[in-house]
């Protein structure tokens, strides 16, 4: 029995008693680390709520199967964990991100929650500890191991069913609009100065293949995330658990999430380093990286309405100042670029915590997981954002393109092959300082006719490599 107070209620630990509140689920040592982590008020999210419940749910069924547990408490085990799996105890897990670098107390978080609601199950009181957190949840098991295959496959899930299908949405935003544009010929940029002719599909097609390298390069990174360190318990080598654990429960992870789990190559390595989670952080920045080159090629080519570049026309998603009537800002092609900033910098924390740690422990756990898992949410939802709302909802300024393209002291470019470069050259001068064309000087100066000049200075046929030579 506990003894139960207004508004709390006495749970114990191997240091004593604690006052815990009396509805929640969590125990003692739960408690302890609330009251010793006030440091950022920043708590675990869903992704990693939802992995450590699969992470028990799957420990407990291997267990069961191995005839370590017994089939009822087992089953308790595994429902309780069930409704963590679901997010039905999200807000008992309180601890704050910035605490044991093993993340030890967000291991005893979850294996007090899903005992003590185990317990309620199982047909006890609550805090009686009938179903108990570490002989029959954390069985086999170690903060040290858990935390690792949390991580894994909070990342793997992330990556697979949140940042992917959002970059799956951009891609074909952007592929629409790469054939829907593909006819509007406009003037290339080098060096932020005119550059021979290109399509305006052409440059989508660019960034289409960008979203698309950046889709690939996260599925390289499957088969390190699918690693899983449980069953290396304290420091890899799998004291106090049982040979056919760790391929038994990474089965059952796979089988819950649909992904490719299995038992980590070494468990020192698994346990001791994580750049599995470096890595594919490092996909993450990349593809951050190509969607912040996307936001602000598309906000230059939006930039005006008159005095800019105007080759596009952006979405009227919001008014854009609070003192300039009608203007209107590339509001949401600014929010990917603030997302690539955040990311950038989640990455120095990933890149340095993956870098440390001493002899057989990581002690970078909680916050590698944290920034992962803040970047897989914020390019997730950016980029289904940003193809939804500004991508898909461009528009191409064609006329205005084919005015400027006309007036292209680039088209000089074409005139190399007819009539060489030093004479291009001259004409390309000349046009600017006339204020003329490069067709109309080539003509004015007698290096082409009327005909010829159509035939060589035509823009479209400039956006497609030729064959020298041919008639």
């Amino acid at each position: 029995m506990t003894d139960d107070h207004d508004g709390y209620r006495i749970e114990r630990d191997s240091l004593g008693e604690m006052e815990v509140p009396t509805n929640a689920y969590w125990g003692a040592q739960t408690q302890r680390a609330v009251e010793n982590f006030p440091i950022s008020g920043i708590t675990f999210g869903r992704r990693f709520v939802r992995a450590l419940g699969i992470v028990k749910k799957a420990a407990a069924e291997a267990n069961r199967e191995l005839g370590l547990l017994e089939d009822d408490k087992a089953e308790a085990v595994v429902e309780a964990a069930a409704e963590v799996i679901d997010g039905e105890h999200d807000d008992q897990f309180p601890v704050d991100v910035f605490q044991t670098g093993s993340g030890t107390s967000s291991n005893m978080n979850a294996n007090e929650v899903i005992a003590n609601r185990a317990t309620e199950i199982y047909g006890a009181e609550l805090g009686t500890r009938e179903i108990h957190p570490n002989d029959h949840v954390n069985y086999g098991q170690s903060s040290n191991d858990v935390i690792p295959t949390a991580m894994h496959v909070a990342a793997l899930e992330a990556v697979e069913k949140d940042v992917i299908p959002g970059l799956e949405v951009l891609a074909g935003e952007l592929e629409a609009k790469e054939e829907a544009l593909d006819d509007v010929v406009k003037t290339g940029r080098t060096h932020l100065q005119d550059a021979t002719p290109v399509r305006l599909g052409q440059e989508f097609g660019g960034y289409r293949t960008q979203v698309e390298k950046g889709i690939d390069r996260l599925e390289a990174t499957r088969e390190r995330l699918g690693e899983l360190a449980l069953g290396g318990t304290a420091v890899g080598t799998g004291l106090n658990t049982h040979p056919e654990f760790p391929t038994l429960a990474a089965e059952n992870i796979a089988e819950e999430t649909g992904l490719a789990f299995r038992e980590a190559d070494n468990h020192f390595e698994a346990q001791a380093a994580h750049d599995a989670m470096n890595e594919a952080h490092g996909a993450l920045r990349t593809v951050a990286g190509s969607m912040n080159k996307i936001a602000n090629d598309l906000r230059l080519l939006a930039s005006g309405p008159r005095n800019g570049l105007g080759e596009v026309e952006q979405p009227e998603n919001q008014p854009g100042s609070s003192i300039m009537p009608g203007k209107i800002n590339p509001v949401v092609a600014e929010s990917v670029n603030q997302v690539h900033k955040q990311v950038v910098g989640n990455d120095a924390a990933v890149s340095a915590g993956a870098a440390r740690g001493e002899i057989d422990l990581n002690l970078y756990k909680p916050v590698l997981a944290h920034n992962f898992l803040e970047s897989a949410g914020l390019l997730a939802n950016a980029a289904e954002t940003f193809g939804e709302r500004f991508v898909g909802k461009l528009e191409a300024n064609a006329d205005y393109c084919r005015t400027q393209v006309d007036q292209s002291m680039a088209l000089a470019t074409a005139l190399n092959p007819a009539i060489g470069y030093d004479k291009a050259s001259k004409v390309a001068k000349k046009a600017l300082a006339d204020g003329k064309t490069v067709r109309e000087v080539a003509v004015e100066e007698g290096y082409l006719t009327e005909a010829e000049a159509d035939d060589v200075l035509d823009p479209r046929a400039m956006t497609e490599r030729v064959i020298l030579g041919d008639d």
